[in-house]
């Protein structure tokens, strides 16, 4: 036997400890699971107060002092953080809780550790260190405490899983933040447990093994409750941070803006009875999610309009504000406006009305390219605009997707129509000129595509199942339309002649 192999034998069960100095690593873990709380293999009793959730120290303090709080402010202060030991006679302590810990072993695991046991600490606390943590940490600091001997967990429970993906984040423990967050992230999600970790009381800054676990449990949310219509009783039940995941979205599918607008002020005077703190939670938390920029003029006027004491109206007439500028100006915020729509069922679009002897109205509609995919030829699905008027009668444009060219002898690409809700009451029919256009990245212009005369006196739709003459494969890879990744098209619509109006 060479003289190494006598050295590593002679250095007994802890002689794999160095495998783990290397902190960034977070590799494998050997097993030190003989050792846990033995009195035989630890150098230490490890103190461990319990104090009530609220009285934890916000700072985990400089370790001289040899006690520890509750909240690390800054892991990376170069230890010039506030001692809390002179925090603690004034926090009653519930309960105390002594270990037998081995210091080489939780130093190699945890930097946090190994600052601790290497600080200098006076002559009588170096043998009994002390940690002051909340009520609510004490089951998760004993599992990772295990883990640092074990290198492995003993629970599946996501409930205790976060508690020590939040314990090892909080001491620095690597190796166990990426062990528990591949667990919690594997295992089948679901309402419960996604609101349960978005949920989970944490530190503002957080490791990447935290925020990844947060982060699909938010996917998961705002997946499942996509379809607004489908989930809006359910979603009355929705805790705050449930709903913040779920309408940070852009893929949910609504109506309309207005929709969710009202659906959050609703939301928030049922889960919130006192006026002041309803009045915090939607300024601070709830409309901001809201795409104002989306809305119809109707509603937006309606808002600006309302008295209610629920909404800070100083801060959402400021927003109605802007989301004006943005209709009225959409060249300025074309790359916002792609950016930040959402599932749209009913699309707003910008209406520039023109009186005179024949009125007419220019309406603005703009897609991108993913809501176009939405009504692929083979979904049959449409989509329809924000109504607009002209001659006291009601329109929507109406945007489909046809057939592939080539499939039949009717097989068409993009279509777009005129649908008009005519009023019963209108006793005589109305002539319109009917024009329909799309803007052209090459010449920078709106190029018309086609102009009709049609004749109404009744509920009708009119337009064309193959506006650009081109199949759908052809139209949704043109980049001469889809301007940054938007197509903009107008309809010019103007009455050439109407009834006199009736008394």
């Amino acid at each position: 036997m060479g003289a190494g192999e006598e050295s590593e034998s002679a250095a007994g069960p802890f002689a794999e400890a160095e495998m783990d100095l290397d902190f960034s690593r977070g590799g494998v873990v050997p097993s030190f699971e003989f050792a846990f709380n033995s009195a035989n293999f630890s150098d230490r009793v490890l103190r461990i107060e319990i104090v009530a959730g609220d009285n934890v120290p916000g700072s985990s303090g400089d370790i001289g002092g040899g006690s520890i709080g509750g909240l690390r402010q800054d892991k990376g202060n170069e230890g010039q953080s506030v001692d809390s030991s002179a925090m603690i006679p004034c926090t009653p302590v519930l309960r105390q809780k002594t270990i037998y810990v081995n210091s080489a072993i939780l130093a190699s695991r945890s930097p946090f550790f190994l600052k601790l046991f290497s600080n200098g600490m006076k002559e009588s606390d170096q043998m009994h260190p002390t940690l002051r943590i909340a009520d609510s940490e004490e089951n998760g600091l004993m599992e990772l405490l295990s883990y640092m001997y074990r290198g492995k967990l003993t629970t599946k429970d996501p409930t205790l899983l976060l508690d020590v993906l939040m314990a090892a984040d909080k001491f620095e423990v690597l190796s166990c933040m990426r062990h528990s967050s591949q667990l919690l992230t594997s295992l089948p999600m679901t309402t419960e447990s996604a609101l349960l970790y978005i949920e989970h009381p944490c530190s503002t800054s957080l490791a990447a093994d935290v925020q990844r676990v947060i982060g699909v449990a938010k996917e998961f949310l705002a997946n499942k409750y996509k379809d607004f219509d489908e989930f809006e009783d359910e979603l009355m039940n929705i805790s705050l941070a449930g709903i913040e995941a779920i309408f940070s979205s852009s893929d949910i599918c609504v109506e309309t803006e207005d929709d969710l607008y009202f659906f959050m002020v609703e939301w928030a005077r049922s889960q919130y009875p006192e006026l002041e703190e309803r009045r915090k939670i939607l300024s601070s938390r709830l409309l901001p999610l809201v795409r104002f920029s989306h809305m119809t003029c109707e509603t937006l006027r309606e808002i600006l309009a309302c008295t209610d004491n629920d909404i800070d109206h100083e801060h959402v007439n400021k927003r109605i504000t802007e989301a004006l500028l943005h209709i009225a100006y959409p060249t300025e915020v074309e790359g916002a406006l792609a950016a930040e729509v959402r599932a749209y069922t009913r699309k707003p679009v910008r209406v520039v009305a023109i009186d005179g002897p024949c009125p007419h109205v220019i309406v603005y509609l703009d897609l991108t390219s993913k809501e176009c995919s939405r009504f692929l030829p083979s979904k049959g699905m449409c989509l329809f605009s924000h109504p607009f008027y002209l001659a006291g009668q009601e329109f929507n444009l109406v945007a489909v997707g046809g057939r592939e060219q080539g499939e039949a002898s009717n097989s068409r690409g993009f279509g777009l129509y005129l649908q008009i809700q005519w009023d019963p009451e209108s006793s005589k029919p109305i002539t319109l000129d009917c024009e329909f256009a799309a803007k052209r990245k090459s010449s920078g212009k709106f190029v018309m595509l086609c102009n009709d005369e049609l004749t109404v006196d009744d509920e009708c739709v009119h337009g064309y199942n193959d506006l650009f003459q081109m199949s759908w494969l052809d139209f949704i890879a043109d980049n001469d339309l889809f301007i940054d990744d938007v197509l903009h098209l107008r309809a010019d619509v103007a009455v050439v002649g109407q009834p006199k109006l009736q008394t």
